[in-house]
């Protein structure tokens, strides 16, 4: 399931939105800010000059005189107050401004003649002089008005740029999403303006037909090392079984045949392998499912020539209605090669194949052919002692493992070999490898 596609140029036209409201907001609260600070300053300030006329007054008389604004009162202490400013003064004494009730509003300023006299308060209820308070509802109203017609602006200007912008890529990712891997390149060129765009639209043009002409000669490979190569390697592998019935060979040409036999059996499987991993289809296979008893019966039969002549027995323990989520072409790919590293490095014993822990198991037991260094880690060219084989088939595998998600686990014990594949063979990320294995 496809993410769903966020346009840019809805991402271009909100950020726009979304910093021109910000802006707007800030400034506005800046606006209020200075206004009522103005405002509580010029109060402040004729206080002030009324602090000052009472105090010469006081120090030339000894006596305080009636304010000259009408607003002001002389209070000689905060008991004569009125109810609601002794009452909010009582809960924060060092605040100069208080809110009183039904509108009032009062600042307050205190005289101190000197340090033995007790402090008289001028006090001026200001409601009927506020200049914000009566022109704040208009002024918000215009305030979210301008910023309403900022954040339209800006998402016009936003829409316009982003057009010019994020068109020519929207429509150059609408083509990248409808290419096809089996489709020619879409018209890159169409876009390939002189600003970035344009760069981007000319290297996916260029990157689009190298990949279709890979793709291309990747099936014609494919399709033509199908024929020419596994044709041939039948043709030899069918005509060194017929010779090998005749009586007139020597024992040295009787060997050096079944090497050829061998070797074309190897190469075939290698080859099948190889294209499995050469053909993008197999790795879609559409939740298709394999009965695994009829393939393994299938894989002994074909791997049997490789026990010819060694005391070795085969067990076969798979329920039949074990079901494994992988291609039958798949399966039959791991198991040719894990079957058919059994039976080769196996001298004498046993090779078992069954279930044990939840997953499809092969394992042999006895005489197993020695190990060259460390094989285990699925490197290529990395073979056995003493195989014919060309040291790719385990890489192979891992490589067939990590590209369809099945869980391959290998073990080397002191009395044999075990390789296992998980049943729920598309849960995992890729193979794993837990110590060694057969190879």
């Amino acid at each position: 399931m496809s993410r769903p596609v966020r346009r840019l140029q809805t991402r271009l036209m909100l950020a726009f939105a979304v910093f021109t409201l910000l802006v707007a907001g800030v400034f506005a609260l800046y606006a209020v800010a200075f206004m009522y600070a103005v405002e509580d300053a010029f109060f402040d300030r004729v206080l002030e000059q009324e602090a000052q006329t009472q105090l010469a007054h006081w120090h030339a008389s000894g006596e305080w005189i009636q304010p000259r604004e009408p607003f002001v009162r002389i209070y000689a202490s905060p008991d004569a107050f009125p109810e609601d400013l002794r009452e909010a003064r009582v809960e924060e004494p060092w605040r100069r401004e208080f809110a009183g009730r039904e509108g009032r509003h009062y600042h307050v300023h205190a005289l101190q003649p000197s340090a033995q006299v007790a402090p008289t308060w001028l006090v001026a209820e200001v409601s009927d002089w506020l200049i914000v308070r009566p022109m704040r509802d208009p002024l918000f109203a215009l305030l979210a008005a301008t910023g309403l017609g900022l954040v339209a602006l800006a998402i016009g200007l936003g829409f316009w740029l982003a057009r010019r912008t994020a068109r020519p890529l929207s429509r150059l990712a609408a083509l990248v999403d409808a290419m096809r891997p089996d489709r020619p390149p879409p018209p890159f060129a169409r876009y390939a303006g002189d600003d970035e765009v344009g760069v981007l639209a000319r290297g996916l043009a260029t990157l689009g037909e190298r990949v279709h002409a890979f793709i291309a000669r990747e099936r014609e490979f494919t399709r033509d090392a199908s024929h020419e190569l596994r044709t041939p390697l039948a043709v030899i592998r069918s005509a060194s079984e017929r010779m090998q019935g005749e009586t007139g060979l020597s024992p040295g040409g009787r060997q050096h045949l079944a090497h050829v036999h061998e070797s074309a059996r190897q190469l075939e499987q290698t080859v099948t392998m190889l294209l499995s991993l050469a053909r993008e289809a197999w790795t879609e296979h559409g939740g298709e499912s394999t009965a695994v008893l009829p393939l393994v019966e299938r894989v002994v039969v074909e791997q049997s020539p490789l026990l010819d002549g060694k005391p070795v027995e085969v067990d076969v323990e798979v329920p039949p209605h074990l079901v494994l989520p992988v291609s039958a072409a798949v399966l039959h790919v791991l198991l040719s090669n894990l079957v058919g590293n059994a039976f080769a490095h196996t001298e004498d014993g046993r090779v078992r194949i069954d279930l044990a822990d939840g997953r499809l198991r092969i394992a042999n037991s006895g005489r197993i052919a020695a190990a060259e260094g460390d094989w285990t880690q699925g490197e290529p060219l990395r073979k056995r002692e003493g195989s014919s084989g060309f040291g790719l088939g385990l890489a192979i595998v891992h490589r067939v493992c990590e590209r369809h998600g099945i869980d391959l686990q290998l073990v080397s014990r002191a009395d044999g070999a075990e390789a296992s594949i998980g049943l729920d063979a598309r849960g995992t990320e890729g193979a794993a490898v837990a110590g060694e294995a057969i190879r």
